[in-house]
């Protein structure tokens, strides 16, 4: 069983969905210490996505300062044993539905302020539970809550202060855009091309332009295993790759590798607000027969991709401006010292106004390999953690499971806040590991 430590030191029970516990009894147990004020659900890695409910297994329910709850539960489906996953706002005695009968509901931020000006909660939902056709949903958490906007489009959405610039973005894909191109189903794509979005006084602005270090690296990744002889076969093709054309199985496969690999440079340039280096590319790598139509059918396709749903997109990289890190565990360099607060979310009031540290919504962590087993030794986390309540960077302060690092990348908070304001936080998580 896993425990959490009460504000009183007594150990007590946290909140666990039929299929946490299920996962924990078969394989780890840990006690997450200071997180007490919100519910805190662990579950395995055995998850795809960061869901909170999954085929009617998990559940979360919280009240947020303004007075609303948000809930996240398990329903039965139907007259048979089969189980749905649902969502919903709960104020002033009134529930606003967001979904009633879900493959999947993930809760991505909860008080974090997306460009509204406002606290929200974004879900990710997947109504049928395929993996695929997600949508984004983002409710104000202020009196009365409402839905403020919809996005859909991508395979997978996160919001994040990934720069730590006090803007949080949300980073998700064109899944809708290049689902089919060219015959290609995205399972067979290394990955679907990025697409960062940010709310601009309530404008929905595509600053992927902005990150062009992270396309920069996908484009070198992709050109690190691009054989030389396959791309010059590839080239002395027709670029359809027609099935009517008598190649052996092995070839073809190679020519389809080498398509995708070349497409992928290409979207990767274009997507990041470099057009002129995505034509050229193309004109390198593609047989010059196909060259403008492929050229017309990209263009065309992220046309009426995700970001045909946009209001404008960013010129290029902007100057970046670091947010101030609120530290509970010590000073450091220009930032405000915090004293370490072992109760966890509780304001520290070493500060005018005081900042609250962030509470958990969604932690999980890797078992142990076959045939393996935990250390009995106490493990202790350092943790920075964004104004969007994701995890921008770990360390192991006291222990030897270094996978536990790797697992706080899916780690979900509630952000820390001074005032009424998210704000990015360090401060330490203690974790037992339970035999």
């Amino acid at each position: 069983m896993s425990l959490s430590r009460s504000s009183n030191g007594d150990r007590v029970p946290a909140t666990f969905d039929n299929l946490s516990l299920s996962s924990h009894l078969s394989s780890i147990s840990i006690l997450l210490a200071g997180l007490l004020l919100w519910p805190a659900l662990v579950l395995s890695t055995s998850q795809a996505q960061d869901a909170t409910c999954e085929n009617g297994n998990g559940a979360y329910s919280a009240r947020f300062a303004s007075g609303v709850t948000v809930s996240v539960g398990a329903i039965r489906k139907g007259a048979f044993a089969e189980r749905a996953c649902f969502a919903k706002l709960i104020w002033n005695g009134q529930e606003i539905p967001v979904v009633s009968n879900a493959g999947e509901v993930g809760i991505d931020v909860l008080g974090a302020d997306l460009g509204f000006g406002k606290p929200v909660v974004a879900f990710q939902i997947d109504k049928s539970g395929s993996g695929s056709g997600r949508v984004y949903q983002i409710f104000s958490l202020a009196k009365p809550p409402r839905l403020l906007y919809m996005i859909t489009g991508g395979d997978t959405y996160s919001a994040a202060d990934n720069d730590l610039d006090n803007q949080v973005e949300i980073w998700t894909d064109d899944a809708v855009g290049v689902e089919g191109f060219e015959r290609l189903p995205l399972k067979d794509l290394d990955f679907v091309p990025t697409v960062v979005l940010r709310f601009e006084k309530r404008h929905l602005i595509d600053v992927s332009p902005e990150f062009q270090s992270h396309f920069d690296a996908q484009i070198s990744a992709v050109r690190g295993h691009l054989d030389p002889r396959d791309l010059a076969d590839f080239k002395r093709s027709d670029g359809v790759l027609s099935p009517s054309k008598l190649r052996s199985s092995e070839e073809l496969h190679r020519l389809i590798r080498t398509k995708i690999a070349v497409l992928e440079i290409v979207w990767s340039f274009l997507y990041s607000g470099r057009e002129s280096e995505a034509w050229s590319a193309l004109d390198d790598m593609w047989p010059s027969s196909d060259v403008e139509r492929i050229r017309v059918a990209i263009s065309n396709a992220r046309q009426h991709g995700i970001l045909k749903g946009v209001d404008r997109s960013s010129r290029g990289p902007s100057r970046k401006h670091h947010a101030k890190i609120y530290d509970a565990v010590g000073s450091s360099s220009g930032n405000v010292q915090m004293s370490m607060n072992p109760a966890g979310g509780a304001p520290d009031t070493n500060i005018d106004p005081p900042v609250t540290q962030p509470k958990s919504i969604l932690l999980r962590r890797p078992p142990p390999e076959a045939g393996g087993s935990l250390s009995r030794q106490d493990e202790i986390v350092e943790l920075v953690v964004d104004s969007a309540g994701k995890v921008r960077s770990a360390k192991i302060v006291n222990g030897v499971d270094k996978k536990l690092v790797d697992a706080t990348s899916g780690w979900h908070f509630i952000p820390a806040f001074r005032d009424t304001q998210p704000v990015a936080c360090r401060f330490r998580l203690e974790v037992w590991n339970l035999q």
